[in-house]
């Protein structure tokens, strides 16, 4: 059997993809498919590193490069030495190096050690002096190179200070700025980029490192909570000739150091500190970032969740049922509400970031759903699918019978974000909507076989005929007793489609029911009185 299906496509307006602010929408139906695409990588705010290396692509120096990230700064300089956190809470540590290097005590005794690795406790024994055996030393034990770095698990430039903080070893990397530059600057840009941006990125860095120094034992930590900082193995011939073109050089605002936030990719525009984190700041602004296209993470998504999925991992109680977002003036979003039935429930946009592992604040929540009727058409009938393609473009209508997804067509969505679409399906077809590799959930089209009772010409026998022509399927002729329908003759279907029911009939009330199979689910025809004079 030939299963071809004719499509008639009815859309209810077109238009582009509305913004959640502009305009009501239409409610994201049963089953919505959320599509979640965004821009950009990281806080948004200060330097974007993908952005800057587009500018020195283009040319751009670095003291331009900077002051478009931080209006209003100047260049200046600045010098001194940063202590970094490289362990804490720990029981034992391992220390060494490849050339003999020295320990001072706490009581300001300096001892040899000689070369080779040591573990050491909070009690801090070790040997030193050339002694056999391990003695006590009073701590903080402050460790400084020969002509080899100082290992601990890296290696690092400058000295290493071990100490007991709450029972436990903590140490702590006594290093001069450049050279500690030396290890961030490749950690944070890869030193293959243009030398310009690498520059940028050095004097980003090194005001941030002086900027955001900490008050107690150490000044910044090794990682993301300060600048990732992976020590001598790390640097790069490249990324080190930045941090000495530019020696010393800091950006400064109103004669203060400024804090020089970088982040990954903007997605085309950074965001104000205001927006981000509620506390306005002159040269933390939201500027444009035309070069950041080149960013791999300029756009990305789509990712798909079905409301159950959203409720879950938000732990809203149930499944989300719709959303709306509310956007600051950076485009970023500040609070998605999501619709469940308990009621409306706002969820930070930070938070949701970190809980659906989003790239970045700067994301629009699409909605796709489709429904199709609740019952079986009639074959040679349209039917009418409603759904919603809210916030999303391209979107298309694919089809499945038995086999594999086929497009039918590309859709436009009215400006509510409403389709309507009429489908005249041959047999039982499912439905879905797609934009780009993400699918919404199907909808099913069941669809029947035509079936016809002719009035009897005598009382012996029963005519009809079904459409589809589906030969040799078997047609049950039911009288109704009561509520239920009783099958009181059997027939089949001829190469023409007719079927001739032969026995005795009595007066009452009939109908033919066929299941053919074939794609089709079961249909009946309308009911036929029969009156025998």
């Amino acid at each position: 059997m030939r299963r071809l299906l004719a499509l008639v496509l009815v859309l209810a307006a077109t238009g582009a993809a509305p913004s959640a602010q502009a305009r009501v929408l239409a409610p994201a139906g049963p089953n919505p498919t959320f599509v979640i695409t965004g821009h950009g990588w990281g806080h948004g705010v200060g330097m974007s590193q993908y952005g800057a290396y587009g500018y020195a692509q283009h040319g751009f120096t670095y003291p331009k490069i900077l002051v478009h990230y931080f209006p209003g700064t100047d260049l200046g300089t600045a010098a001194g030495k940063v202590r970094v956190l490289l362990s804490s809470g720990t029981r034992k540590l391992t220390l060494g190096s490849t050339d003999a290097f020295t320990v001072r005590d706490g009581s300001g005794a300096v001892h040899d050690v000689s070369a080779g690795t040591y573990t050491l406790t909070a009690a801090m024994k070790m040997k030193v002096d050339g002694a056999q055996k391990v003695q006590a030393l009073a701590g903080p034990l402050l460790f400084q190179p020969g002509t080899s770095a100082l290992t601990l698990g890296r290696r690092y430039r400058g000295a290493i200070q071990l100490d007991v903080d709450g029972g436990k070893l903590r140490a702590i990397n006594l290093v001069g700025l450049e050279q500690y530059l030396y290890g961030v600057v490749p950690s944070e840009m890869p030193y293959t980029w243009a030398p310009e941006a690498l520059k940028a990125q050095a004097v980003a860095a090194r005001s941030y490192a002086l900027a955001t120094k900490r008050a107690g034992a150490f000044d910044v930590y090794k990682d993301t909570r300060s600048q990732v900082y992976l020590g001598l193995d790390h640097e790069k011939p490249s990324s080190n000739a930045a941090v000495d073109a530019t020696a010393g050089k800091v950006l400064l605002y109103d004669g203060a150091v400024a804090k020089t936030f970088f982040f990954s990719t903007s997605g085309g525009r950074t965001a104000s500190a205001e927006d981000v984190w509620g506390t306005a700041v002159p040269y933390l602004v939201s500027v444009p970032d035309p070069y950041d296209t080149i960013s791999p993470y300029h756009t990305w998504g789509p990712f798909p969740f079905t409301g159950a999925k959203l409720g879950r991992t938000l732990h809203l109680g149930g499944a989300v049922t719709d959303v709306r977002t509310t956007l600051n003036s950076s485009g970023r979003v500040t609070t998605l509400t999501a619709l469940t039935a308990n009621g409306e429930r706002p969820v930070e946009g930070a938070k949701l970031k970190t809980a659906l592992g989003l790239r970045s604040t700067w994301f629009s929540v699409g909605v796709l759903s489709l429904t199709a009727p609740t019952g079986p058409i009639v074959y040679g009938s349209t039917t009418r699918l409603t759904g919603v393609a809210r916030g999303i473009r391209p979107v298309e209508l694919q089809q499945r019978t038995d086999g594999d997804w086929a497009l039918v067509a590309g859709l436009k969505a009215a400006k509510d974000g409403s389709i309507a679409v009429a489908v005249k399906p041959a047999v039982t077809t499912q439905y879905r909507l797609v934009t780009g590799t993400v699918a919404a959930a199907a909808a099913r089209v069941a669809v029947a076989p035509l079936v016809r009772l002719t009035p009897p010409r005598t009382p012996r026998e029963l005519l009809g005929f079904i459409r589809p022509i589906i030969p040799g399927a078997t047609v049950a002729i039911q009288r109704q007793q009561g509520t239920a329908w009783v099958t009181v003759m059997s027939t089949t279907v001829d190469d023409a489609g007719r079927f001739d029911a032969q026995f005795q009939l009595t007066a009452g009330t009939y109908r033919a029911r066929v299941a053919p199979g074939h794609g089709l689910v079961p249909g009946v025809s309308p009911v036929l009185l029969v009156s025998v004079s």
